[in-house]
């Protein structure tokens, strides 16, 4: 187990911060107008029966809106469908917003489309974002050939089939095969309970997306293309708005996760089902402290030494002295090449909070701050020690765990 701490720490905490929900931008290219105006009118009518086929789970009426020379496209309506059917999608809505490309040789465009969806019985409130969406002009209608792409975030069950799996407190869907599906579905059942023994049970609803790879996950969360490439998991507001009680759920990075040991697979997804559960993307608390507490959350009952679970801080220690202060932000950057200990260093000094003060301490200090209130001032209140305090005893916790043989 001892390439544990690196496979955790550095491919698990990584949670989306602050992302865009910037305005659809047409890309540079042809004047549209000049080219050949698409009829806005049949487009949508066409996206308007389609969100009707997902209200009524009418698959074969969704397949009948694809090019007839199209089976391809008819397969991937009809999955939306049944996607939707299976996720218990409701509040779906389809409007057409503009045209985003010229009308081609063969009819072909492409248009962003304000896409509106809920998770019942799991989402707070619904997501709502723009996606890319190929139409085709035909003799009196517009069918629909694809959606996804074009430079926008592109919702999972639009994008491909899914395979579906539900408890009362977790939902995962998963483009893979039943194997996949039954390793992460155990992998969030499990995170539950873990996250509910620190964290209040009522707020324990967990829900999983496990793309088919890393490119997918990019698009998924409207990212540069290899953002993701080395994590293996990450929580994010659903549609991109990091707005306090939006719907946030934990993406999963297939290519990495699969590269982990079973301890370590776990320990990636009880920490971000911390961070989902605990609207992470919008605290305001440091990072090292909603990083630490994650962390804190997920590895509170691994029975694996000190000397594997904060490896890395120990070599940084030992290599380069002691930390004059806790983790910055711009610690936290993941092209920071020391990324791993700065993840167990932020638990370290969680762990101090919970070791002098008690655990409720820290739950409280994570809430506390959360919400907005000074770090010192909640510190000494919660745990009767100040920053300076606290930081002395983390340095010194790392001193010993640097001198410790081995």
């Amino acid at each position: 187990m001892a390439g544990l701490s690196l496979c955790v720490l550095v491919l698990a905490g990584l949670a989306v911060w602050r992302v865009a929900d910037s305005p659809y931008v047409a890309p540079a290219g042809p004047d549209p107008a000049a080219a050949g105006q698409a009829e806005p009118g049949l487009a949508t009518a066409a996206l308007q029966r389609l969100q009707q086929a997902i209200a009524s789970g009418d698959a074969a009426a969704a397949a009948a809106l694809a090019p007839e020379d199209d089976p391809a496209a008819a397969e991937r309506l009809r999955a939306a469908v049944d996607n939707a059917d299976a996720l218990g999608l409701t509040g779906v809505t389809l409007r057409y917003v503009v045209q985003a490309s010229a009308v081609d040789a063969a009819g072909t465009w492409s248009a962003a489309v304000e896409v509106t969806w809920r998770l019942r019985g799991f989402d707070p409130a619904p997501a709502r974002t723009e996606v890319a969406f190929t139409l085709r002009a035909e003799p009196d209608r517009v069918a629909l050939v694809s959606a996804g792409g074009g430079g926008l975030r592109t919702p999972l069950w639009l994008a491909e089939p899914l395979r579906v799996a539900r408890t009362p407190d977790t939902l995962v869907m998963v483009a893979g095969g039943a194997a996949e599906l039954r390793e992460y579905a155990a992998l969030a059942r499990r995170a539950v309970p873990v996250v509910a023994r620190v964290v209040p049970a009522d707020r324990t609803r967990l829900v999983v997306e496990v793309p088919a790879g890393a490119d997918q996950l990019d698009a998924l969360l409207d990212v540069p293309a290899g953002t993701y490439a080395g994590v293996a998991a990450v929580t994010a507001p659903v549609d991109g708005r990091d707005e306090p009680g939006g719907p946030l759920h934990v993406f999963v990075n297939p290519e990495e996760m699969s590269g982990l040991r079973p301890t370590g697979a776990q320990v990636v997804m009880s920490h971000e089902a911390t961070h989902a559960v605990t609207d992470a993307p919008t605290s305001r608390a440091p990072l090292w402290l909603v990083e630490g507490f994650a962390d804190y959350v997920a590895l509170r009952d691994v029975d694996l030494p000190l000397s594997t679970t904060a490896a890395q801080a120990i070599a940084r220690v030992r290599r380069e002295g002691l930390p004059a202060a806790l983790p910055g932000t711009s610690d936290f950057d993941v092209a920071q090449t020391h990324l791993g200990a700065t993840y167990e260093s932020a638990w370290l000094a969680c762990r101090v909070v919970a070791e002098r003060a008690g655990q409720q301490a820290l739950v409280r200090l994570y809430e506390a701050t959360s919400r907005g209130e000074d770090l010192g001032a909640t510190l000494r209140r919660v745990s009767g020690l100040g920053v300076e305090q606290l930081t002395r005893e983390w340095r010194g916790d790392l001193r010993a765990l640097a001198d410790a043989p081995g």
